[in-house]
């Protein structure tokens, strides 16, 4: 079934006028608040403080893995368990399937 309103094509144009006008107004509003002297401050606690030095500390451990890994191939000392990665890959598709 194909309805043919003439008269949505118009609502929309005024819909959009609307949300830019309000738009235009708040943006407005919030010029005249950051213009009086008002701050924001933002607190964050110290567990997240401590979960950035983690994965950062994470990233450092990463870093001196992967440089291992790469010295080892490059000396030709590099030798992967073939079956551990199977096994993991078939593991990590199996899992993200089940979701």
């Amino acid at each position: 079934m194909k309805i043919n309103d003439r008269n949505t094509a118009g609502a929309a144009a005024a819909e959009t006028a609307r949300t830019q006008d309000t738009y235009k107004s708040n943006r407005a509003d919030s010029a005249q608040t950051g213009s009086s002297g008002s701050s924001d401050r933002v607190e964050f606690s110290s567990t997240l403080g401590g979960v950035s030095r983690a994965i950062a500390c994470e990233g450092q451990q990463r870093a001196a893995r992967v440089q291992a890994l790469a010295t080892a191939y490059q000396n030709g000392t590099y030798r992967p368990n073939s079956m551990a990665i199977s096994r993991a890959m078939i593991s990590e598709t199996l899992s993200a399937g089940v979701s």
